[in-house]
């Protein structure tokens, strides 16, 4: 019986012990948990350890243990933080850490404290000051104000407090009087590289809002770039309302279309399906650091990764270990992202989705009703909705009832949307009137999508508003849905047995 439990069955069991450390420790917050409660566990599951070291089952079990307790201490260290935060005065220097978040006639600056501060030990902030003047990474401003712990709306059941503090954000500054550095002095406190990509994403969204008009320019943006910042209110609405938000949100459909024109770009010149594939990834990388390493852009590019991958090797069945590493490693860097970045929740439970329930649907509906790829398109998202819709609908309230139809009628067209685009893009950089005939000719399929998109929305029962979702509900639905994928892959396992004794 030891030799069935493999080396990828083990590493299988130690992620899942890991996650669920961090998961438990993310659900007792803010209760007080005394971390002495550990010790117990951690002694036993080391002399287990120690005297069982030659029965594999016991050993597995052993460090079943010290990794979940591991989990629950690393989730546990970061919160402190979060608990011992209270409000104080600042005054000093600080530099902005990210380009500032633009919204209705004021702007957002996400700013750390120069080293040798005594609150740069501490965590980051967040000032919210007028439109003018304009802010931009990197810039050194002294400020005044008082530091207050952010507080949640009591009527919305977000939770702004612990959105901030996932990326280490514990206060706000509270009606800032910022001294602006010298024309001379701004942007002299960060990376240069990282200036340099700031400045070039900058070029390309003028590029395109000069030669398109809204809301187009706004949705190649998003292709391109990332994010709905560019698009109207009513779109982004539109775009929830539909389902369809994902194609502007630098998801791992995004990093995939990128990483397949650049295998087939591979292969056209000559390289094999290895070389062709370890392009795609360096081009992968290239765009992320394009867009300025945005921490839902990396996890795109980690989960379309290990996605294509599984897919081009055909052992999409089998990357669940490589999607469980990548959900470790991030969450060893960050286990806050686990309960409070609903970016990382939708990456990771989509790519699952697609990895355990599209096979059964390639193997009985995909491979036999083809239809020029509009059931491979539809299975792909219906199986990442099975699996995200419970978070859809506790964080967002609202069930798109016309998101499969949407899907189908746009995402065969995105792939040609963005070649189009960055063709047009490149070119208005280096020969612009080659520039104009491609934006030309991305903007037909871009009033399409939009149109389309803004067509569906406006539909009388396009979606529907779910409240008070129950988190039992919840948990029942996953046991219900891992359940039904166990017992269908045992059913299928045993019928190919079968198969087998009788040739």
């Amino acid at each position: 019986m030891t030799t069935q439990v493999t080396k990828s069955k083990i590493f299988f069991i130690l992620s899942l012990a890991f996650i669920g450390g961090v998961f438990g420790a993310s659900f007792w917050y803010p209760r007080n948990f005394d971390s002495f409660l550990l010790f117990f566990p951690l002694i036993i599951s080391l002399v287990v350890i120690v005297i069982f070291y030659k029965n594999r089952p016991a050993l597995i079990a052993g460090f079943f243990i010290l990794f979940f307790i591991f989990g629950i201490h690393l989730t546990e260290k970061n919160l402190d933080s979060l608990k011992n935060a209270q409000g104080k005065d600042f005054s000093g220097e600080v530099m902005v850490i990210r380009e500032p978040e633009l919204k209705n006639g004021y702007q957002n600056l996400k700013i750390t404290p120069l080293l040798g501060h005594p609150v740069s030990k501490g965590g980051k902030f967040i000032a919210r000051t007028g439109i003018f003047p304009e802010y931009r990474y990197g810039d050194i401003l002294k400020i005044n104000c008082r530091l207050e712990i952010p507080k949640n709306n009591k009527e919305s059941n977000f939770d702004y407090r612990m959105y901030l503090a996932k990326d280490g954000i514990f206060w706000e500054c509270k009606s800032p009087k910022i001294e602006s550095p010298p024309a001379e002095g701004k942007a002299n406190g960060g990376n240069k590289i990282y200036v340099f990509v700031l400045n070039l994403r900058n070029k390309v969204d003028s590029k395109i809002a000069a030669f398109l008009p809204a809301p187009q320019s706004g949705l190649l943006s998003g292709l391109l770039l990332g994010g709905d910042d560019q698009m109207s209110k009513n779109y982004q609405e539109a775009f929830s309302i539909t389902g369809m938000t994902h194609i502007v949100a630098v998801s791992g459909y995004n990093v995939t279309i990128i990483a397949e024109y650049l295998m087939a770009l591979g292969i056209f010149l000559g390289l094999w399906r290895r070389q062709a594939f370890w392009l795609a990834i360096l081009g992968i990388f290239l765009f992320i650091f394009m867009i300025g390493f945005p921490s839902s852009a990396v996890r795109a590019g980690i989960m379309g990764g290990l996605l294509l991958w599984g897919i081009k090797n055909g052992r999409l069945a089998n990357s669940q270990n490589a999607i469980l590493a990548s959900a470790v490693v991030m969450l060893f860097i960050n286990p806050l992202l686990l309960r409070w970045d609903i970016g990382f929740q939708l990456s990771f439970l989509a790519t699952l989705g697609i990895i355990y329930i599209y096979p059964l649907f390639q193997n009985y509906l995909v491979k036999k009703y083809k239809a020029f790829g509009i059931t491979e398109i539809l299975m792909l998202t219906i199986s990442a909705q099975i699996f995200v819709l419970p978070v859809i609908f506790i964080n967002f309230e609202k069930l798109s009832l016309v998101s499969p139809l949407a899907n189908i009628l746009v995402l065969p067209i995105i792939p040609l949307t963005m070649l189009l685009g960055f063709l047009a893009v490149a070119f208005s950089f280096v020969f612009p009137p080659f520039g104009q005939v491609f934006f030309w000719l991305a903007f037909l399929p871009l009033k399409y999508e939009t149109e389309l998109i803004r067509y569906m929305a406006s539909l009388k029962y396009a979606s529907l508003k779910i409240e008070s979702f129950p988190w039992w509900v919840v948990v029942l639905w996953y046991i219900i849905l891992l359940g039904g994928i166990f017992l269908f892959k045992k059913k299928i396992k045993k019928e190919s047995s079968s198969l087998d004794k009788d040739n």
